[in-house]
Order: structure tokens, then sequence, then C-alpha cells
């Protein structure tokens, strides 16, 4: 898994001007899965847990929605190469 960038496709989220900052801060919790030495599998699976529950957030802009969607897209696409 490349943890660079997953780190800045979160990062790219949390610079979003429409993006709550509860949500902000659970990217951020995050990213420091990223650094964690656990399975990339679990890291992947906890870091798309926090973007679906930020998509479904009712404060969430629809394009900072469609940004997340985009990253949860491109995070599949990591995920499905790691394996």
């Amino acid at each position: 898994m490349d943890n660079i960038m997953v780190a800045g496709l979160l990062q790219e989220i949390m610079n979003d001007r429409g993006v709550p900052r509860n949500i902000k801060e659970s990217l951020g919790e995050s990213m420091g899965l990223l650094e964690r030495k656990i399975p990339d599998n679990e890291k992947l699976s906890q870091i798309l847990s926090v973007l679906d529950e930020a998509a479904n957030d009712p404060n969430m802009s629809m394009a900072a929605r469609t940004l997340i969607w985009n990253t949860v897209s491109a995070i599949e696409g990591i995920g499905s190469d790691a394996y």
C-alpha cells in the first residue's frame, strides 16, 4: 500500500473548506493509522469506514462529498493492488 498517496488524498479532503471540523479531526486520526504497525488491509478498512461516515454527514457540502467518494474509489484501487 502506498501510505504517502493515501495520506495525500486524506490531506486533500482535510484542506477542503466544505468539510466540517469533526470530520477533519477524524481524518487526521485516520492519517495516524498509516504509521502504525498493523496490516494494510486493516488500515484501509478503518480509513474507508471513517470516509463512509464522513460522506453520510448531513453537514458535508456536495462538493466535499464528491471528493470523499472519489477518494474512496482511489483508496479501494490502492487496496486491490496490494492483494
